[in-house]
């Protein structure tokens, strides 16, 4: 089974980039999956936590991941020391950043991606909702989903008017992490 663990802000959109993940999984890839969230004080803006489980067998364990295979941060600011607890070795941590250098020790024996989710959101969609923009670096990295798995699931969620600005930001971000990866 692989455990993905989503860090961001409410209004984000983390509990979505990690529904939009399991549906590609599991409706578009023939895998199993589920995805839930985990909300503190339910603001925008206040810290919120989603997590992912995909497996090729039906998924039984429904407690939060405590050892991620992935971890998605949304927001840098949120980064901390704590953060690496719960992370296996060797997983792979994607950091809306330009710059990964200050969170190497954070994550030692990790591999770190970066990739300015807030510049594409902005770019594209005129808003710095990131998640789209993170959830295509995470099929990117991962491989956990196709691109034509993670697009399909967006068509399939979401409204017309912001499925097709979202597609091409998880595009976007697929090839941009596929030349960094």
């Amino acid at each position: 089974m692989k455990e993905i663990r989503w860090h961001g802000r409410g209004g984000q959109g983390g509990f979505t980039a990690s529904r939009l993940l399991g549906i590609a999984a599991s409706v578009h890839g023939g895998k199993h999956a589920l995805a839930f969230p985990s909300f503190g004080p339910e603001r925008r803006g206040a810290p919120v936590l989603a997590f992912t489980k995909i497996d090729d067998t039906k998924i039984r364990d429904r407690s939060e991941v405590q050892e991620s295979d992935f971890v998605v941060v949304m927001d840098e600011t949120l980064i901390t020391p704590e953060m690496r607890k719960g992370v296996r070795e060797g997983a792979c941590i994607l950091i809306n950043t330009e710059n990964t250098a200050p969170y190497e020790s954070v994550f030692e024996g990790c591999k770190i991606i970066g990739l300015d989710a807030t510049a594409l959101a902005m770019e594209i969609l005129g808003r710095p909702i990131t998640n789209t923009a993170m959830y295509g670096a995470l099929a990117a990295a991962s491989g956990l989903v196709s691109l034509d798995a993670a697009m399909a699931s967006i068509r399939t969620e979401m409204k017309p008017s912001l499925a097709e600005k979202n597609v091409k930001i998880v595009a976007k971000a697929y090839e941009t992490v596929k030349t960094l990866a």
